[in-house]
């Protein structure tokens, strides 16, 4: 994970710097996310028919080449096409590698611990993603980009070697249909299971499906927004709070772990109320003044409680789908949840874009419209989960 964090932040600096074209470095984003998503629906199908270690061990060597390849041939290899391929490749490895890490935890773990396991995974992801930009831009502006790709290799083989040690219980599932057959029998089975044998799975997808487009893309398009553009304040007061906002997913997956024994799937929309609380202290705040470093305070006081709730209802979702869900499938139904959820971020995005576009003076108009939909999805989840054994 800190390998492909500092690759991820590097590689499209690294492209800016080199050509200069915003739209290049657009266009290549774009495409680097293709693979994430699809990888995401069926990377769960191959966690439940291989061994899951051997698949993070060949995903992690499989990355180390690619990047060495890079270091020995990159003044022979045309630029551009070469450096998509590296960021199409590590974005579809993220995807792949998530269902099988998310699918191996209850196969590892008793079901009263499972969700301090997600607890660490989300740690472990949000320390990688927090550490691996900081380093990557002070060793890309000291050292330019040879030292990062080196550090990659090593991070990827590193991996590879521990992962070698994990014992992951697996089945041998051998099937002589063809790979297209078989995702779409598996698909098709997994579909079944969330919408028909276990529904209340489905309507779990339904909910974070919903919430990272309407209320987790509100954050990240909404602070920039409202900060830089409404507030007219600096770069580095909104890199403060961004900082803020990353120390929270370390914090959200600590607490989550602390009171995992104490935290029920039926009161999951409490979280949601909270959420909905959080954000009219910003609304009051924006009403008032749009030009104060009170108002600045609030939203980032705001924003922290706000991604701290965000995860630790992520999480709770995640484990909730992990106990729900039979071994034998558990990967393909986190595949749907995860590629889902993924489909539906730029969408929220690009909604929320257009939003504070439109109400960049009135913004508080765009937050009043998040709590509608967050008070809808806590009154869903509590009808949802309510009746629950």
């Amino acid at each position: 994970m800190f390998g492909n964090a500092i690759l991820q932040f590097v590689l499209p600096l690294y492209l800016l710097r080199k050509t200069g074209s915003v739209a290049l470095f657009g266009i290549v984003s774009a495409l680097s996310f293709i693979p994430m998503i699809i990888m995401s629906l069926i990377g769960g199908i191959i966690a439940d028919r291989k061994n899951k270690r051997n698949i993070m061990v060949i995903l992690d060597f499989l990355t180390a080449i690619i990047v060495l390849v890079y270091v020995l041939f990159y003044k022979n290899i045309s630029f551009v096409p070469f450096l998509i391929f590296i960021l199409m490749a590590l974005y579809g490895i993220q995807g792949t590698y998530q269902p099988v890490v998310q699918s191996s935890i209850p196969l590892l773990l008793n079901k009263d611990k499972i969700i301090q396991g997600s607890s660490i995974i989300n740690l472990v992801n949000s320390l990688a993603n927090l550490i691996g930009p900081a380093i990557g831009g002070i060793l890309f502006g000291v050292y330019g980009i040879m030292p990062i790709l080196i550090v990659s290799i090593i991070c990827f083989v590193f991996s590879a070697i521990i992962e070698r040690f994990i014992d992951i219980p697996f089945d041998e599932n051998v099937s002589s249909e063809s790979i297209f057959s078989i995702i779409k029998a598996d698909m098709s089975l997994s579909i079944k299971f969330i919408l028909k044998e276990k529904s209340i799975l489905g309507k779990s997808i339904l909910i974070i499906s919903a919430f990272n487009p309407f209320l987790t893309s509100m954050l990240i398009v909404g602070m920039p927004s409202i900060i830089i553009k409404t507030l007219n304040f600096s770069d580095e007061l909104y890199g403060i709070t961004q900082g803020v906002i990353a120390m929270d997913s370390i914090i959200g997956g600590i607490i989550t772990g602390i009171l995992s024994e104490k935290l029920n799937i039926k009161n999951l929309h409490y979280l949601l109320i909270a959420y909905t609380f959080s954000i009219i202290p910003m609304i009051l705040a924006l009403s008032y003044t749009t030009a104060s470093l009170f108002t600045y305070i609030i939203i980032s006081t705001m924003g922290f409680f706000i991604m701290i709730f965000a995860i630790m209802f992520s999480i709770q979702i995640i484990t909730f789908v992990q106990i729900q869900t039979p071994p034998r499938i558990v990967g393909k139904v986190i595949s749907c949840l995860l590629g889902l959820s993924l489909c539906a971020m730029p969408i929220g995005q690009a909604l929320y874009g257009v939003l504070f576009q439109n109400w960049l003076n009135s913004p508080q108009i765009v937050l009043i419209g998040a709590i509608i939909c967050s008070f809808i999805m806590s009154i869903f989840s509590k009808y949802t989960f309510n009746k629950l054994n």
